[in-house]
């Protein structure tokens, strides 16, 4: 074997083993739980990747990538392989112009129910539709729409490192499916507080005071023309009018009301990590792990996570798999 020939083999192998590192809270089976992390994985298979994403599901349950970092237009990553230092990884994916933002928050903030599930940090499956129908794919739609690099001397696309990330990133989804959002260029306060600014100010905007006369000293006709403006000049019927249907309601109300099916660990994606007084992100992963198991309590499950027909566990590659 010729000396080139060593040094590149030399470059592959076990893999270092690390403490720390983020591993993959699903140990066996398929990653990803909810629709918006399935769907993500679904997407990347599409691709004809499933058998390369394989790749990386036991470096992800193994704890080989050390750091996850998602921002506007690029996930960034750092994964142990074979050699000392770990391989740099870089998922690039293009964000949404300001404009078509402002188009795609305007459309949210006109029906109630995507504003609510978002401003209760969850992403309604219906979501995906107005993004496609806004021109705005909420997912890729082509292998080509992502950029994908590793510093590893692996030619192959993804590589285990690559592969190993978006498993990562598909649980991190999971966790706050904020980042996936924020991944296409907007950031949860940011659009948070424009949905709340949007759907505050709906209908006509009253018209600024002709007097600068202090409040405590207009009339009270004038106080009553502006609480008019704001309320948008709507007409009041005669009372006569509503009397006979003052106890009747506005609309027929159904025989069951409504439910919303809503996933136990909302509330921790609400709040956010605690500080390092309460336990740091630790806890957050330990209360996500009890939500669960109640959970599975109350269906009955012995084991989370596990069923009959569930593969079997991964095991991290041995000697003369690539690093």
């Amino acid at each position: 074997m010729s000396p080139a020939a060593r040094g590149r083999f030399a470059d592959y192998g076990r893999p270092r083993r690390v403490s720390g590192g983020l591993r993959a809270r699903s140990e066996r089976g398929a990653i990803g739980k909810s629709w918006w992390s399935r769907r993500f994985l679904e997407v990347l298979e599409s691709f004809a990747l499933g058998t390369r994403l394989t790749r990386g599901r036991a470096y992800a349950r193994a704890g080989q990538v050390l750091t996850l970092d998602v921002a506007a237009g690029a996930v960034t990553a750092e994964v142990q392989g074979s050699r000392p230092r770990p391989y740099q990884v870089r998922i690039e994916l293009d964000r949404f112009p300001e404009p078509l933002w402002t188009r795609l928050e305007e459309a949210l903030a006109a029906q109630a129910f995507f504003s609510a599930r978002l401003l209760a940090g969850d992403l309604p499956a219906e979501l995906e539709e107005l993004f496609a129908a806004a021109g705005a794919p909420l997912f890729p739609t082509g292998v080509g729409d992502l950029a994908q690099h590793c510093s590893c001397p692996d030619v192959a696309v993804p590589c285990k490192h690559l592969a190993a990330t978006f498993y990562l990133l598909a649980e991190a989804f999971d966790a706050d499916p904020f980042r996936l959002l924020h991944w296409r260029g907007r950031e949860r306060d940011e659009l948070l507080d424009r949905l709340r600014a949007l759907r505050g100010t709906s209908g006509p905007q009253p018209a600024a005071p002709a007097s600068t006369q202090p409040a405590a000293q207009r009339s009270a006709p004038t106080r009553a023309a502006g609480a008019a403006r704001v309320l948008g000049d709507l007409p009041t019927p005669p009372l006569a009018d509503l009397v006979d249907r003052f106890w009747l309601p506005p609309v027929p109300l159904p025989e069951r009301p409504p439910t919303l099916a809503t996933d136990p660990e909302l509330l921790l994606r609400q709040l956010g990590p605690p500080g390092s007084a309460l336990g740091g992100p630790g806890l957050t992963e330990r209360l996500r792990r009890a939500y669960q198991r109640f959970g599975a309590a109350d269906l009955g499950s012995v084991e989370v996570g596990t069923s009959p027909d569930s593969d079997p566990p991964d095991t991290v590659p041995g000697v003369g798999d690539r690093a």
